[in-house]
Formats: C-alpha cells, structure tokens, sequence
C-alpha cells in the first residue's frame, strides 16, 4: 500500500474515537452563528487532546490515554443514506487530485517521469533493470514512497459516514453537551428542558436514531457567554448557581467572542476549522464541473436497480440490523423549530466532502480571539478529563461488576483469564457450515452486549488489554449462538485489539480478519463492514511489510457492487506490489490498468488517467505492443475528456507511429478517432499553425533533391543523353568517376591544375552524397525533392493538397557582397489554408499534388516539384497535407469525410553524416551539416543538351562506325568551352582538326565507307609521316578531354551544332559501359557556378571478330645475291630486316549474321620499323576467312630510313591487299591508333627511402648496360589490321569494317590483339616493416642471346672424290653482326662435339680446320666476316651449326659471357663422285 500520513496506531485510534452528542438552545446557536459557525463545529478543531488523561480499570491499574480525540456532532445528526453516501465518497475522491505540477499525465517520449512519490523519482524505461534498482530503492527508503492522499480522504470519509449499528457500540453516544446561552432570562430551566428533551430522545422509544451507549447518558451543562453582549457578573452568578446544582465536575462557563466582528477585521486572525470544513473543498472550478458532470452513481446502486436481487438491492440484507439504522424522518428527533439550531451542519460528518461556491469562502471565527481559543481547548479538556473520563471509569467498573456478579465469577476479568481462556477452545464452525442468523438479535440487556459493551469502552479508552479479553469472551458466546454479524464485530475488533497491545504480548491474528471479512460479506451480505474489516487490516500487514498478503486482501474486497471502492483497492495493492522486499513492476502496472479502468467505470476520469500513465511506463518498450496500444488509446480518450487535447493528440500519436499488430478494423477505429480528436484540438486553438502529424511515417534521411532540368526522351532516332535522373540508382563508385572525370576537365581548362574553389557538380543529392556544401540551382529550373513515406498500417491512407513548405530569402549574387535583397518569405499560411498566391508565385513556384494514397504497409516516393524565379537562398522545411483515412464510405458523404479529414505537416529534419577526421571528433560523437535542402539559387547559366545519331547499341569488337552528335542550347544564355571526357577515350573520336568532315549530314554518310580511301593496286608499302600531335595526343598520352570545336567559340541560345563522331568497338566483347561527360562553361563569369557538365552513359555490346596474333623473327638467310653493289648491301645489313609473321582468325560465333570477314589491308606504324613488302605464298591476294577459319600472312619489315625514323613522328606503312587502299595516317585510323590501350608494361617499382635511391645511383652504368642489351631485341612496331565483315541483316547484305591493333614489342614474342584476362589479383597481407629494396635487375639470358646474329654462308651441297682424296675441305664464312649499340667482345669457340647419339646418325661428324678459337671484338652495330674451313670424311649430311659463340659487353667485365646459338641448323650435303 501506499504510504498515508497517518501511522497505524494514529489511524485506527481515530477511526473509533468516543461520541458526543450536543443539544443547543437557539440563544446559544445564536451566539456561534456569529462566527459563522454552529456549536459542534466551533469545537471541532479542538477536540483533541494535547495531554495525557489517566483512569484506573477495575483492577485499580492507571491507565494512561494518549492523544485522544473526542467526535461532537448534533443530536440529530443522520449518517447518510447508501447512495448519497456513495455519492459523498466519489465527490471526496474526485476533488482530491495530485498536484498539478505532477506529471502523473504528461506523455513523453525517452525518459518517464514515474509519479511514484512525492519527489517524482525520475526512472529511465524501458530498461527493466534501472525500474527494478528504483524500486528497490523506493521499497527500502523511506524518502521516497509513494503516497495517495484521495485514498486516505476516501478511508477518512467511509469510516466517519458508517451509520451506527445494534452489534458494535462504538459510534454510538457517551455523553452529551447541554449549552444554553448567559443571555437567558432563566438559564437553569433551559438546562431542565433540554435535559428533558435529551432523556425524552433516549428513553422514550419514539426515536431509534440517535444510538446510545449507556443508560445513564453523561449529561454535561455548558453556560455559554459572549463577553462582546452579555452582562459577565450575571454569566458568573448563574455559573456559581450551577456548580451547586450540577457539581464542578457536570457544568462549565465557556467564554467566547471577545470582540465584535466590526472590530478588527483587518486583523488577520488564524483559522483552524479550514481544514476541517474546507478540507475536501474543490481546488478549482473546472474539476467540480467535470466531478458533477461524469461522476455516475455507482453503478449497482439506483442506475441498475431493477436488475438486482431486491434482498441485495441497497448492498445489505433486510434482514441486517443496519437496515433499522436507515429510517424515515419519523425515527430520528423531531425538526421543529426549537430543535432547528441543532440541525445546522448535521448532514454531514466530520471532515466530508462538501460543496462549496466558487465565491470567495465566509471567514470563520471573526468574533474570535486567540485567548478564545485558549478558553474552548481547555474546556474541552476540562469536559474530558473530569466528565467523560469519570464516566467512562465508572461505566468500566459498573459492567465489570455486573458480568462477574452474573457470571458467578471471580472478583475481576483478570484474574479469571487463565480461567476462562486456558481451557479447551470451542470448536469454531466453518462459515458453509453456519445458517445464516444475521438477523439475530441480543435484547439490550443481554450479558453477551454487555461484555461488547465493556470491551468497546475500554477498547476508546485504549485499555487494549482488558478489551481483547473481553472481545475474545464475547466472540466465543456469539459463535455459541451463531449470531454471526456480532461475532464478525468481536472477531474484528480482537485482532485490532491485540495487535494494538503495547509490547505485542501476542502476534497479530489476521485469521481473526479473514473471517471477520468473510463473514460479513458472505453471511451477512453487508459490505460496507467487510470494507471497514479489509481497510483496516490491510494497513495492520502492511505495517509489518506483509505486503502480499495486504494485495490478496484487497484483491479479494474487490467486486461489481462499487467500482470507486474497486478502484481503490486495487490501486493499493497495486502499491503493495512495489513496496515488496523483490518489486513486482509488472503486477504493479496490471493492477494499475484494472484500477484504471474502475476508475472510469466509477466516473474518476482523472484518477483513471493517472492510473494508465503509471502504468504505460512500465509496458512501454517491451514488446507488449497490443497492451501498450490498449494503454494510449484509453489515456488518449480520458484525456479528450478531460479537455487535454495535447495529450490525447500524444497517446493517439505513439498507437499509430509504431509498428502495430492490431488488426486492420482496430487501426481504423484507432485512425479515425485520432483523427477526430486531432481535429477538435485544430478548432479549439485556431491559431492557423499546423502541428505535427504521426501518418505516413516520414523517412527524412532518404530524402532526395534533384536540381537541374528534368531528362529529355529519344525522338525518333536522336538519342538524348542520358543525363541524372532520379530514377537512377546511386553508385558510390560510379559518383567518384564522375568526380574524377570532372576533375580532369577542370584541371585542362585551369592549365594543369584544380582550383582550391572547386566543388564538383552534385544534380541529386542523398544521404550518400557530400552534403557539407550548399547545393546550387539556377533560376528558371525546376528543383525536385522526393521525399519517402511509409504507410505502418494495415489501412490505406489518403494524402491530398500535398505540398512543399519552404521559406526563402532573396539574394542578388551580381553584387560582390551577395546583399540581401529582401526579407524572409515562407508559404506557411498559404500552405495551412491551401490558398495561392501571385506575389508568392512570383518568386517560387510550388506544386500541389491533389490525391496521393498509400496502400496498407507501402513505402511510396512523392516527388514534389519548386520552381524558383528570383535568386537567393531557399530552405525546404517539410510537408504539408491532409490526411484522411483511405476507405471510401458513400453513405457518410462528403460531410464525414470533411470531418475526419485534417491538415498538418511533418518537418523534413535530415542528421548530417558523423564528423571523424580530427581527434576531437573521433572521441566524440558530432554530426556534420546536411544541407541538401537548402539549395541557393543562382542567376541564369546555359543548358546544355546533347542528342546523338545512328548511336549503336551493339558493334563488333574493332568496329568503326560513323554516328554524329547534335549539341543544342536550350537556354537564353550562350555557352562556351564545350568540352568532353570520357572513361574510354579510346571508344571514340571527334576526328582530327585536318579530317575531311564530308559527307555534311547523316543521311549523306549512311552508306559511305568510314574511312579515307584510294584506288590502288596492291604494291609496295605506301609510306606517310604522321605526328601524333596533330591527332591530340601528346607526351605518349591518351586524350582524356577533347574539345569540341564550335563556331567562334560560342553556341548561342536556340543553336544546334551537329559534328560526325566516329566509334570503334571495344577490343573485348561484352557489354561495356562508356563514360561521357560534357563540360560546358558560360560567356559571363559567376562567382557561384563556373561551370555545368552533362552526363551520358552508353552501353555498348561487343562481338567477336578477329583474333590477331603476330610474331617479329630475325632472318638467318644470305642476303639477295641480287645485290647491285657491296655497298648496298653493306647498308641493308646494317639497318637491318626482320620477318613479321600475322596470324589472322575468324572467331566469330555468326550470332550478329556475320557471314565472312575479308582482310583488306594490313599497315604498320612506327618510329622504327615499317612493313616493307607481303610475302604471301597465296595467290587469292585478298584473304577471305570464314567461321573458324585461320589465315597466315608474312611480311617482310625493314627500319625506317634515317630521314623518317624521328622520335616526334610516327611512320605510317600500307600494304593493301585488295585494289583500295585505305589511307591509315588520317581519321579515323589513326586517331584509334593514337587512342588505342597502351600495352601493360611491368611497372619499376621505384622505392622511397633514401638507401634505396642511393643503391640505384651505385648501379647506374649496370642500369645502362641493362637497357643496351633491351634495345637489342626491342621491336617497337604496330600492326593494324584493316577488315570488312559481309553481314546479313533483314535480307540485307551490309559491309562493316574495322581495325585491330598488335603491338610488337620484342623479338621472338608472340603479341595478340586481345588483352589476356587479368588474374584476379591476390589478398595482401598488412606488412609493418618496409620492403627490402628490389635487387638491381639484370639482363635476363634471353636478351643477352639477341647482342649478336650469326649466319652460315656455305655451298648447300659439294662434290667430292673421296677415293682418290679422303679429306674434303670445305670454305665456310661465318657472318656476325653486332645488333647493339654497344662494343661486344666475341669469342668464338668450334671445339664443341655433338654428343647426342641421334645427331650422330642423322648429320655424322667433321671437324673444323686451323684455329679452334678467336677472339674478337665489334663495334657498334658492325659486320664481321670469319672465314673458316670444314673437313668431311666421307660423303653424307652434315649440320655445320656447331660453332660456339660467346658474347658480353665491352664495358663489362664481371658479367658471364652468353652462348649465341644459331637460330636453324646450317645442313651442307657431300656427295662422293
């Protein structure tokens, strides 16, 4: 239970106090009346006593009694009948409300703030450990716990309404007041009268109201004077004339109203009857209103009588004693006007709830002063202590001396205890097992009401020991006579009695309780003593922390006769859980609901409300998501009630934002009466502000933004580019290419560098993008936010009048200072009342998007568009719409849907990403800006598009093909410095500044041949000398950027350019993304935007065409014997020749109808080298190749003449194969040549660190050495391959050509045209030491074996007569050519010997003549001729390849010499004749 104010002791020695009865005379009522007061209330702040009284029980013991509070009440007092009196509860609870500073029923999110005690103990949920550390701590302090002060006022009230009873004598009447005013002609026989009436109201029978305790009443006589009027000699004359006649100890001179109420009004005087009389007084007007409006009788009672059983209709038995309490007027003291003055006040009990005006209160006790108070506290003492007291003792000993006399036993009920108590108990019988005597009834005299009688005395007199004894005597003789509802009363007041013991000589009998309460309620049907039985033991266990059991016993009091005394019950019990050594937090919360929902029933809609949000603390984030539902609806009704629209608005929010398993009609129902409530709260405050609404779920960190021009489609066979759309996908990589690639442009445009100013062109903006920046726009372009709602229930949802909320501040960006040119513009009012405005329209366009419905449980994207005509600064702040449900209902008509239908808003706020570059920002969590809303807009700037024609979707691999490009400004402003980049700047080309741009139009080039060709037949090469320069390419570079060439510089508004671009398909097939990004820039500089860029992307099929390997080879063989001179030939030699061998194959799959492929030319290009002539054994000089078919071609190549071979120019060599030739050195062969993908070449990893640069230095001349012996086999030298395809397409026969490219690059290596497939590139481990530097690379062997060529010239065959001379001698020359650029030392070596046995039997043997080894050296590219000479033994083959050779660099002389072997055997045939 919760914690009351009140100790135990305290409160069960107030809840049975003795009973004073008061009988004025008018006079004396007159003279309270003036304090606003009557008798018994002027005395009612005073009625308890602040010292101790003493008595002495019938064993002469002192007993002493402590803080004893005495009841004054009218004579004619009538306890309430049972509905007012449930009435009067309700009103009492109902006024009695947390304070309002309490956050018993404000609604959050995050933290609650749990109203658990006084302090508001701040407890963080959901987290279940913190409730359970709280609530321990609440449980163990006695700080912190919590109290209900609506609890105790109901306790309060109930006990003192209680009607007075036959079984229990402890409401009833000790003594009673009789005052007559000094002002009385004759005061004594007034006291006479009264004290007749008194006797005629006892005695006479007439009356069964009021109750009398004893016979003989305490009479007690008050001469009451007012000092202000009345003569005080003659007050204390007829005071003298008492006391002779009454004794000292029967009267008393009471003097009051020691100054007028003119006199001193003001003076401020204390008033203690506030308390009293006010105490439940309404604390503001409204809650009366709601209290008198909502409280319902309670319901069983008068609203459903006549479905109840008629013996339980009042809520007890007719049978039951208390029915005789509930008389007409006829049984209480008659109300004529001599008795009127008694009637003031009697209504109602001490300390009940009245209603009061909401006028200012009557002061009370103006007549009074503090010496006033002084006099009624002692009287009161004075009537205690030497009249009721006496009484009391007297009456003690009188019963005791009956009961012992009656009885026959010993002298006093101490003595016979052991007696009466040690023996054998009566066996008590089962409650089943007894009939139901509840209507029985004791006469007066009976001695068994005379024991209760006696306990109940000296039990008001806190003799608990002698009381016990009695009430345990008395119970055991009621049970004896099954008069079960005076046993019930003996049983009660037992446990109390005991547990009440100083020093507990015995524990607490709570079985005593149990049955007490379940007599009362089963047997006796009267439940308003089970109730008095429950509340008083519940706060007896409670007191020694059995809180279990206090829960189970108000659990059980609970039931359908009275929700207000259900509710309250409940709510203890649900505090009792709490206060539990172990909180119990979620049966705290249950019975919280249960009492909520009493609480409601019983018409506390404050109490109700209190309940639920309590409760909602605890099953808030817990996933009991229908209970929480249950929970916020009822809290969103009751605070409707209550006229607390925020917080209904709140609860109704937390059922509809979260993901809810209701069915579909319950989120309906739950919709509409948000809905509902949400549109009263709008019409109520009427300030034109829309709140926010809960529906869709907004997703404001998907939020899209898209500034520029929306993309244009293809028309007819112009292809737009593509552009950025919000319809694409963001790729992070693909957004860091663009990125790059504009970076390259900007770095061309600014000479080589990128300006510190630069920020890279963002057209859509996301949660991915860098959004640190301000987004920029133009003027007169539309800017598009996509904003993502989410539809989390199970019904459709209707949007409409949705629009953008923005606000705007105008800027002129002409002026250097950006000065603002006017104020801050928002379309707030016209977006709330759906009005439009020009002067709005004026500066921004906003769309209105009329129906948008949203399906159950759909994300759905609304794109919704601003079109801004000023410059300046705009800043998107949210969504504004109606929001209506999505069902359509033709019976309602447009009438309901008007009003369920609302209009709010929800803000788009957007959390930046987390900043995580500075140490700062790495320990702690920051978020940086996100300002992709908040787009400046900028003054006008060129718009760029870009249209192309005959674009291929597939192509094959080494196609060219010829496409044109339109570029159109659609814009007002010219442009200039069009430019483009592209990722595969070798998929195109605009052609080289020379080209021939014939055909003008695109329908004069469809069937026009790519390329530049001239009739010829084939021949020798065709030689042309071509700079790459002229081609856009320089320092052996691809061209990334290419500008665009437009006339004087500029395209003015309205214009189109269209210029041919030629494309070659890709080397690899597949399907290849191309990369275009136009920049463009416009003719007036702006701070803001310097430039624009256009995006296309273009998806290219690539198919298999040709397979082109080639192969460079030194020839072995004696030169043409043909020669003119030694001359010439001395120079063919030393310039050189090689044999270039092309393998051609047709690896088309015929899937793009390609029938053959003819090669039509074949040219080379290079510094060095050109083809010089074909030496091709076939005669069909054009080679046809079909499917799968493989064609060689051998060609002779010979180094470019010295005027040609230049390091800046490119020799161009054709050899045509067919009667055309196509010239290779012009666009667009040779700008593919220039574009093509450089080979990969081994990168030198160069290191760092010092040692290792200083190593590299050491090995200078090894490096040097290194690159002599490379250029000995390097061959740099392209082949291009020139083809047509014959392709069968819609019975159309088409002709394609294309090219590919083999670069040549050393002898004796195998290039192709197609790039092999990269291996997939390993994992790399983490290294933590730097790599040891790369050792100094070496020639390898194979290149050391190209430093020197050798031939063999030799007869092929020779005669000889071996009979008549056995040894043949045969002249050989040995030829060695240095083909470095280097001295070489040769060694020349013929002792070698075939040792293999197989070249024995195959060549046979000979043996070299004169010296075995020569020593020579060559200079630098130098020809030197041995001669030696071959002796054969006999006739046969022989290979004459045995020389050894040996060669190293001059420069050398550490390095080994390497063996030059011969490339072919030198076979020679010796015939005998």
């Amino acid at each position: 239970m919760a914690q009351c104010v009140q100790s135990v002791q305290e409160y069960i020695q107030d809840s049975f106090v003795p009973m004073v009865a008061v009988l004025c005379s008018e006079d004396a009522e007159r003279v309270t009346r003036k304090n606003s007061l009557s008798f018994p209330e002027l005395l009612r702040p005073f009625c308890r006593l602040t010292s101790e009284g003493h008595l002495r029980d019938p064993n002469n013991q002192v007993v002493v009694v402590k803080g004893l509070r005495i009841s004054v009440t009218g004579i004619n007092t009538r306890p309430p009948q049972t509905p007012e009196m449930q009435r009067l509860l309700s009103q009492a609870v109902s006024v009695c409300q947390p304070p309002e500073v309490s956050p018993a029923n404000v609604i959050t999110a995050g933290d609650y703030d749990l109203n658990i005690s006084d302090r508001t103990v701040k407890a963080s949920v959901p987290w279940y450990s913190d409730w359970k550390e709280t609530l321990t701590q609440l449980s163990s302090s006695k700080y912190y716990t919590a109290t209900t002060p609506w609890f105790e006022t109901y306790r309060e009230n109930f006990l003192q309404s209680m009607p007075a009873s036959e079984h229990e004598f402890l409401n009833h009447y000790l003594a009673c007041m009789l005052v007559v005013s000094s002002c009385e002609a004759v005061p004594t026989e007034r006291f006479l009268k009264l004290s007749q009436e008194q006797h005629r109201i006892q005695h006479s029978g007439e009356y069964t109201h009021p109750k009398w305790f004893i016979p003989n009443t305490l009479k007690y006589y008050v001469l009451l004077h007012d000092i202000s009027e009345g003569d005080e000699q003659r007050a204390d004359s007829v005071y003298e004339d008492m006391k002779q006649r009454y004794g000292t100890q029967g009267c008393y001179l009471l003097k009051i109203n020691s100054r007028s109420g003119s006199t001193g009004a003001d003076e401020q005087m204390p008033d203690p009857w506030s308390q009293y009389l006010h105490k439940t007084s309404i604390h503001n007007p409204e809650l009366y209103e709601e209290s008198a409006v909502s409280n319902a009788v309670e319901n069983n009672i008068g609203a459903e009588e006549g479905g109840l059983d008629p013996s339980i209709r009042d809520g007890v038995s007719e049978t039951h004693p208390l029915q005789l309490d509930q008389p007409t007027d006829a049984g209480y003291p008659s109300n004529n006007a001599s008795q009127s003055v008694n009637n003031v006040d009697m209504t109602r009990p001490q300390k009940q709830a009245s209603v009061t005006s909401h006028t200012t209160p009557t002061p009370r006790g103006t007549c009074l002063t503090l010496n006033d108070h002084d006099h009624i506290r002692q009287f009161i003492q004075e009537f205690t202590f030497r009249g009721l007291l006496p009484h009391i003792e007297k009456n003690i000993r009188q019963l005791n001396d009956q009961l012992v006399s009656r009885k026959g036993l010993s002298r006093s009920l101490f003595s016979a205890t052991k007696k009466l108590f040690g023996g054998g108990k009566v066996p008590e019988k089962s409650i089943a097992e007894l009939k139901n005597t509840a209507g029985l009834l004791y006469p007066s005299e009976a001695p068994e009401l005379q024991i209760r009688k006696m306990a109940d005395l000296c039990f008001l007199v806190q003799h608990y020991e002698l009381a016990y004894n009695c009430y345990h005597t008395a119970k055991k003789d009621f049970l004896s006579d099954q008069a079960m509802l005076y046993a019930a009363g003996a049983l009660e007041m037992a446990a109390v009695a005991a547990f009440l013991q100083s020093g507990a000589p015995r524990p607490y009998p709570a079985h005593y309780m149990d049955t007490a309460i379940q007599t009362y309620r089963d047997v006796c049907k009267n439940m308003l003593l089970a109730e008095r039985c429950c509340l008083l033991s519940a706060e007896i266990l409670k007191s020694q922390t059995k809180y279990s059991d206090a829960a189970t016993l108000l659990i059980k009091m609970t039931s359908e006769d009275s929700d207000l005394r259900s509710a309250l019950l409940l709510e203890q019990a649900a505090h009792c859980f709490i206060n539990m050594r172990g909180p119990m937090v979620r049966k705290f919360a249950f019975h919280m609901i249960l009492a909520g929902h009493r609480f409601s029933k019983a018409g506390q809609k404050r109490h109700a409300l209190r309940c639920y949000c309590q409760a909602l603390q605890v099953y808030k984030g817990k996933g009991w998501a229908l209970a929480e539902d249950h929970i916020n609806f009822t809290i969103g009704r009751q605070s409707f009630t209550l006229r607390q629209p925020d917080n209904a608005v709140a609860a109704f929010r937390h059922i509809l934002i979260n993901d809810s398993k209701q069915s579909a009609v319950q989120q309906t129902a739950f919709l509409r009466e948000y809905l509902y409530v949400y549109k009263s709260m709008s019409q109520v405050t009427g300030d034109g502000s829309l709140p926010q609404l809960p529906l869709p779920c907004l997703h404001s960190s998907q939020t899209r933004v898209f500034c520029g021009h929306e993309r244009r489609l293809a028309e007819g066979e112009k292809q737009a580019a593509t552009h950025v759309s919000l319809d694409q996908e963001f790729d992070r990589d693909l957004s860091q290419l663009w990125r790059e690639l504009e970076e390259r442009v900007v770095a061309v445009v600014n000479r080589g560098a990128v300006p510190i100013t630069f920020q890279p062109s963002q057209c859509c903006l996301n949660s991915q993008t860098d959004n640190l920046r301000y987004p920029l726009a133009v003027v007169e372009e539309p800017i598009i936010v996509e904003v993502v709602f989410r539809n989390p229930l199970k019904v459709p949802l209707a949007l409409s009048a949705l629009c953008l909320l923005w606000k705007f501040t105008p800027k002129d960006f002409s002026d250097p200072q950006g000065s603002t040119a006017g104020e801050t513009i928002t379309n707030e009012k016209e977006a709330a009342s759906l009005k439009e405005t020009m002067a709005l329209n004026g500066i921004i366009d906003t769309q209105v998007i009329p129906e948008f419905t949203i399906t159950p449980e759909e994300t759905k994207v609304a794109r919704l568009k601003l079109l801004p005509h000023k410059t300046g600064e705009l800043h998107v702040l949210g969504v504004v719409y109606n929001l209506d449900t999505g069902e359509v209902d033709n019976s309602e008509g447009s009438l309901a849907e008007d009003l369920m239908c609302v209009r709010g808003q929800q803000n788009l706020e957007i959390q930046g990403s987390r900043l995580n570059m500075t140490k700062e920002e790495k320990t702690s969590v920051t978020y940086g800006p996100d300002h992709r809303l908040d787009p400046i807009i900028t003054p006008p700037m060129p718009l760029l598009e870009v249209f192309f024609i005959n674009f291929p979707t597939g192509l094959l691999c080494g196609e060219i093909r010829k496409a044109w490009v339109e570029f159109v400004n659609m814009s007002a402003v010219p442009l200039t410095g069009l430019r483009v980049a592209s990722t595969h700047p070798e998929f195109f080309t605009f052609g080289s500044a020379a080209s021939d741009l014939t055909p003008v139009t695109p329908t004069a080039a469809e069937h026009c041949s790519a390329y530049k060709t001239v009739a010829m037949p084939p021949s020798v090469e065709t030689v042309s000398l071509v700079s790459p320069a002229a081609f856009g390419v320089t320092s052996g570079d691809r061209p990334v950027v290419a500008e665009i060439p437009l006339s004087q510089g500029v395209l003015g508004p309205g214009e189109a350019l269209q210029i041919p671009l030629w494309l070659r398909g890709p080397d690899r097939e597949g399907v290849h993304e191309i990369n275009f990004l136009f920049y463009y820039e416009s003719t007036e500089k702006t701070a803001k935007l310097s430039h624009r860029v256009l995006r296309h992307t273009a998806f290219i099929c690539a198919s298999r065409s040709l397979s082109i390997r080639a192969t460079a080879s030194r020839s072995n063989t004696l030169h043409s014997r043909e020669r003119e001179t030694e001359e010439r030939q001395e120079e063919e030699e030393k310039n050189g020749s090689m044999l270039v061998f092309v393998d051609v194959e047709n690896i088309n799959t015929s899937e793009a109808g390609v029938r053959e492929f003819h090669i039509v030319q074949v040219s080379s290009s290079s510094r060095q080298w050109r083809l010089h002539k074909c030496i091709n054994p076939v005669g069909d000089k054009d080679s046809k190749l079909a499917s799968r078919e493989r064609g060689k071609l051998c060609f002779k190549a010979t180094r470019c003449r010295t005027e040609e071979a230049t390091s800046e120019k490119y020799t161009f060599a054709d050899l045509n194969l067919g009667n055309e030739q196509i010239v290779s050195s012009t666009t667009p062969c040779a700008d593919f040549f220039f574009r093509r993908g450089l080979p990969s070449e081994p990168r030198r990893g160069g290191v760092s660190t010092g040692g290792a640069s200083q190593m590299w230095r050491q090995s200078g001349t090894d490096d040097g050495v290194t690159n002599i012996v490379k250029k000995c086999s390097e061959v740099e030298l392209d082949i291009i391959v020139l083809w047509k395809a014959y392709v069968v397409e819609d019975n159309k026969q088409l002709i394609l050509e294309g090219q590919l490219h083999v670069a040549l690059q050393t002898i004796g290596k195998e290039a192709c045209s197609l790039s092999q497939k990269e291996e997939t590139q390993e994992m790399v481990l983490l290294k933590f030491k730097p790599d040891i530097p790369p050792p100094v690379s070496k020639p390898s062997l194979e290149q050391l074996s190209h430093l020197i060529k050798t031939c063999l010239h030799y007869p092929e065959s020779y005669d000889h007569p071996f009979p008549q001379k056995s040894l043949c001698m045969v002249p050989v020359t040995l030829t060695l050519s240095n083909c470095s650029l280097a001295q070489v030392d040769v060694i020349v070596d013929l002792r070698h010997k075939t040792t293999s046995p197989e070249s024995l039997e195959v060549h046979g043997s000979f043996s070299w003549l004169g010296q075995t080894q020569y020593k020579l050296q060559l200079q630098a590219q130098e020809v030197y001729r041995l001669s030696l000479k071959a002796c054969f033994f006999q006739a046969g083959v022989y290979n004459l390849g045995t020389p050894r050779v040996f060669a190293k660099l001059a420069q050398t002389s550490a390095m080994c010499e390497t063996s030059q072997q011969s490339a072919m055997p030198a076979l020679i045939i010796i015939n005998s004749v």
